[in-house]
């Protein structure tokens, strides 16, 4: 029996890297998870697969997180296939490396579109099932760049900021209802970065890190876990950091 059973997991941008780990380290633990993608069908359906082969309950669902409607259909569909959403994971996100002032206004807002319009769309969209379950957990996936200012980041690090704003504001307001809202802060994380992400960031080396080594996927993974379950139940409103020791609160 693991201190999930019962509960209901939907989580963002979960057909690799962290956001499969999440998936993965939930229903380990009981969750029946919901793992969502905006294109690569295969991809949620191969995690969805992994996670069935286990032993667990698991959905692939393509939805892109920017679209209100298409989201209020995925939250829907959670809820009527498996009995309601408990735990919510803001995960998606784009990483583009773009110097500012080559920075078209396009591409700042396709970036704000899925990390932070998107977990406020998330967020409306999960809440009346939390409410009507007795409570629930949402975490958003933030990062390191929005706090040591990391150079050619400006939308990424704008749109992380506004993500553990937007936690924050709704830690307190939901609280009543027994929603517990948090966000996690990678550091520099060991995972396969997409072509649009570009290379590391010199400030993110492993030199830089106290540890001396990148992070691993299952170590934030776990970090999600511990929010989104009963040994998280006193923690609201705040942005865990899992960054080795690069940077201090």
């Amino acid at each position: 029996m693991g201190t999930l059973d019962g509960k209901v997991a939907l989580v963002t941008g979960a057909g690799r890297n962290i956001g499969r780990a999440i998936a993965l380290h939930l229903a380990r633990d009981g969750a029946a998870v919901v793992v969502n993608g905006r294109s690569d069908r295969a991809a949620i359906e191969a995690v969805a697969g992994e996670i069935v082969a286990m032993g667990g309950k698991a959905l692939a669902h393509l939805a892109d997180v920017s679209d209100p409607h298409a989201v209020a259909q995925m939250a829907e569909f959670a809820a009527a296939r498996l009995g309601g959403i408990d735990i919510a994971v803001s995960n998606a996100g784009l990483r583009r490396q773009t110097p500012f002032l080559d920075m078209s206004f396009e591409e700042w807002r396709e970036i704000l579109a899925v990390a932070l319009d998107g977990a406020f769309i998330l967020s409306q969209a999960v809440v009346p099932h939390m409410i009507r379950r007795g409570g629930g957990a949402i975490i958003g996936l933030s990062g390191i760049s929005t706090h040591i200012g990391t150079p050619n980041r400006a939308h990424v690090s704008a749109s992380k900021a506004g993500l553990e704003g937007l936690m924050r504001a709704l830690a307190v307001e939901l609280a009543p209802h027994g929603i517990r809202c948090n966000c996690v802060a990678p550091g520099a994380i060991d995972t396969l970065r997409g072509a649009s992400a570009g290379t590391l960031p010199a400030t993110r080396g492993d030199a830089t890190v106290p540890l001396r080594r990148k992070g691993s996927v299952d170590e934030i993974a776990a970090m999600v876990r511990l929010l989104a379950g009963p040994e998280g139940g006193y923690v609201t409103g705040q942005t865990i950091h899992v960054n080795g020791g690069a940077f201090l609160t």
